[in-house]
């Protein structure tokens, strides 16, 4: 049976809060009854962004990361439920009950994403439903896909078994896998939020002229071992990506036209090491 999935694009979000505006426009003074009370005009993010700045100065790079109800398999919202407030449907689609989910604030505390939140005002849990109201009438794409300007977010039904393959081939991944949730919300460029880096920018100077050295062969080592080796462009910056937030110390090894520089990095979160001068 095909499944609701949602793809979401780290490299393609730009933080214009549209899919978070269109959940607000969706559900703010809107009953969907069977699905879902109004949402609150202030204090719900049903979908909020998330944002890490990795670097600093002029080596910074900014990822934003929207993140909502992940849908999942083996919810713990669904086992802290009394009398099928929280229901899997068989599409994939977790739906809170709003009649019968009222004063069951230990749905909200049993989410280890904190994408429930409690209507205090209405005294029920609430999280984004996967627009589960429109798709059953007929939608093939959620509020939030149907605004993104650049494609960052975009919903699929696909088999399990499919979906599996795709995540494998296209490098998906959801977010915190250690809990152990089966989340049905997937992350491309997922790195760009949660791993580390270190970059720099390698001149010379010669005859009172200072230049960027291009071509610099330039190698990360950990304990002795080559982790990673690369070659300064043009404008003399190197990057080594995807590295282990606190992974501990390392070197970073500089060598162009019989010139060799070493710097000893510790990698807790990115590092830009800006200006090496030769």
């Amino acid at each position: 049976m095909q499944k609701w999935n949602m793809i979401i694009d780290v490299a393609e979000c730009t933080n214009c809060n549209l899919c978070t505006l269109a959940i607000m426009d969706e559900y703010v003074d809107n009953e969907f009854p069977g699905y879902s009370a109004p949402m609150p005009k202030h204090g719900h993010k049903w979908i909020d962004i998330l944002q890490n700045e990795r670097g600093q100065g002029t080596q910074l790079d900014i990822a934003y990361v929207p993140v909502m109800c992940n849908h999942c398999d083996d919810a713990p919202c669904v086992r802290a439920a009394r009398d099928g407030a929280v229901k899997k449907r068989d599409d994939g689609i977790v739906i809170i009950d709003p009649v019968k989910s009222k004063g069951q604030k230990q749905i909200v505390e049993s989410c280890p994403y904190g994408h429930v939140w409690w209507n205090e005002q209405l005294q029920i849990p609430q999280a984004w439903n996967f627009d589960a109201h429109l798709l059953d009438n007929g939608w093939t794409q959620t509020r939030g896909g149907q605004v993104c300007p650049t494609g960052a977010m975009k919903a699929i039904r696909i088999d399990d078994a499919d979906m599996r393959d795709m995540a494998k081939v296209e490098s998906l991944e959801p977010m915190k896998p250690e809990l152990g949730t089966k989340p049905r919300v997937w992350y491309r460029n997922l790195w760009r939020y949660s791993t580390a880096f270190v970059a720099g920018s390698v001149s010379r100077e010669a005859n009172g002229i200072v230049d960027c050295v291009e071509g610099a062969d330039v190698r990360l080592l950990r304990d002795g071992k080559v982790v990673a080796t690369a070659k300064t462009d043009n404008y003399g910056d190197f990057k080594f990506d995807r590295l282990a937030e606190n992974s501990g110390a390392c070197v970073v090894e500089i060598v162009h036209g019989g010139s060799r520089k070493s710097i000893d990095v510790t990698v807790g979160k990115s590092v830009g090491l800006g200006e090496i001068r030769l």
